[in-house]
Parts: structure tokens; sequence; C-alpha cells
């Protein structure tokens, strides 16, 4: 176990000192401040206002910038050690195949994941600064949801990275991959699906196994528990989940789907040639 957190620690500290990840925290951090520096916080749209609107407005670009920051960093996080024989000198030392991939994991997503929790505070900080009432259970459920978004995506670039050796490769299809999960459900097979007349319980059924998709719409549930945004689809899920019920579907579908996705990827990358 020692040797996990060892592997984790040498990959944050890689990380911390990259390009990607100083982009990375500039892109939150930067978002949140022009938020709070643009009056958001002080003004009221269909209802919304103060710390509310701006998580609002703060989760639906986290739906679309999270998942590909993700992707491309993690992606080439295997393939780069491998490139530069670092992967070859890790395991000369007495380190299992098990330790060094579940250890990349364990750092990866704490490098991830901080920006997220960083960006989150100084949103709570300035409810905090401005006299604002804070919406503790809200802010609470978008961490959860960030945390699941975030163990998802970075499954699937471990699962991309051990299935695919070449670089370049591999950041190919984490982008086709997100492509496919951000618009080509929603664009393409759903209307592909409706104007053949498949039955509408299949649509939302495919809908929701996206995490992105299951993602959105958690998020819009905390704001507006009927749905009403989300149209006839919003019967469906009101129907097999209540409000809370599809929360906690949101939170822990997400991460049991990266967990499985994470175990498939370390036995791909066990059986095959290392270097």
């Amino acid at each position: 176990m020692s040797n996990i957190f060892l592997i984790a620690k040498l990959d944050i500290t890689e990380s911390f000192r990259s390009r990607w990840f100083l982009l990375y925290m500039l892109v939150f951090t930067g978002l949140v401040i022009t938020f709070i520096f643009s009056g958001i916080t002080d003004s009221r749209v269909l209802g919304f206002s103060g710390l509310t609107r701006l998580l609002l407005l703060f989760i639906q670009i986290c739906v679309i910038i999270v998942p590909i920051f993700i992707l491309v960093s993690t992606v080439r996080s295997i393939n780069a050690d491998r490139d530069t024989n670092l992967l070859e000198y890790i395991l000369s030392f007495p380190i299992s195949l098990a330790e060094y991939y579940f250890g990349k994991a364990l750092g990866r997503i704490f490098v991830i994941f901080t920006p997220l929790v960083f960006a989150l505070l100084l949103t709570l900080v300035t409810g905090v600064a401005k006299d604002i009432e804070i919406p503790w259970q809200i802010l609470g459920f978008y961490t959860a949801l960030l945390f699941s978004l975030s163990i998802v995506f970075l499954s699937f670039g471990f699962f991309i990275s051990a299935l695919i050796k070449n670089q370049e490769m591999g950041q190919g299809v984490a982008f086709l991959l997100w492509l496919v999960l951000l618009a080509f459900m929603d664009l393409v097979l759903i209307g592909f699906l409706m104007k053949s007349s498949v039955r509408e319980d299949i649509i939302f059924f495919i809908a929701l196994i996206n995490p992105i998709e299951v993602f959105r719409v958690a998020a819009i549930s905390l704001f507006d528990p009927n749905l009403a945004v989300i149209g006839v689809a919003s019967n469906f899920i009101l129907t097999n989940f209540s409000t809370m019920g599809f929360v906690l579907y949101s939170i822990f579908y997400p991460i049991v789907l990266g967990v499985i996705l994470l175990t498939a990827g370390y036995f791909i990358f066990s059986s095959k040639d290392l270097v």
C-alpha cells in the first residue's frame, strides 16, 4: 500500500510542475473570478440569484470542459512514462504493476479534483465576504457530482491509455469519445431513434447511461426539482426516480462505472507488453 501512495506522490509532484495543470487551474479559477467581478451574484435571472446563479453557470460550463481536460491529460499518463522509459525504470524497483497503475490513478484524481475544489472554495469565500446566503446542500451535491464526473472520465482515460500505446492515437480516441458523449447521444442517436418510432423509455434509458447527460440533468434537478426544462423526459425520470433518488444515482452510477473501467484497464495493462 505504501508503494501506491509513493507512486501517487510522484505523479502529483510531476503534474504540479506541468503546463497542462497550470492551464487547468487557471481556467476554473478564472471562471469563478470572472463570474464574481461580472456581478452575477448581485443579479437575479429566472428566480436564480446570489451564489445559486453563480453555481448554475459554473456547473454548466464544467460539464463541457472537465471531461475533455481529464481525458486529454489522463490518456497520456501511462504512455508518456512508457515512451520516456520511465515506466521501465520504475518497475525495476520492487513495485508491482497494480501498485504502479492504481498509484498513478490515485495521484491523477487528486490533481484533477484539486482545481475544482479550489474554485468551489472561492465561491464559498465570496459568499461569506459579500454576506450572501450560501446554498450548502447544492454546494455539497455539486462537489459530489464533480467528483463522480472526474472519476468516470479519469477511468475512461486510463482504459484508453492501457488499450492504445500510441499517444497521438490515444488522444484522438479520447477526443472522439468526448464528442460522442457530449453531442452524438443528443443530436444524432436520440434523434434517429425518435424518427424510427422507438419507444420513448428506450431513448431515455440510452440517455441516462451517458455520464455527461446524467450529470447535466442532475445539476438541473437541484434547481428545478420538477425538471420542467427538459420537457417530456422529466416524466420518465420522476416516474422511475424521486428527485433525490436521481441525484444519488447521478453520483454513484459514474463512480461504479469508473471503478469497472479502471479495473478493466488494469487487466488490459497487465496482460500486454509493457514496453
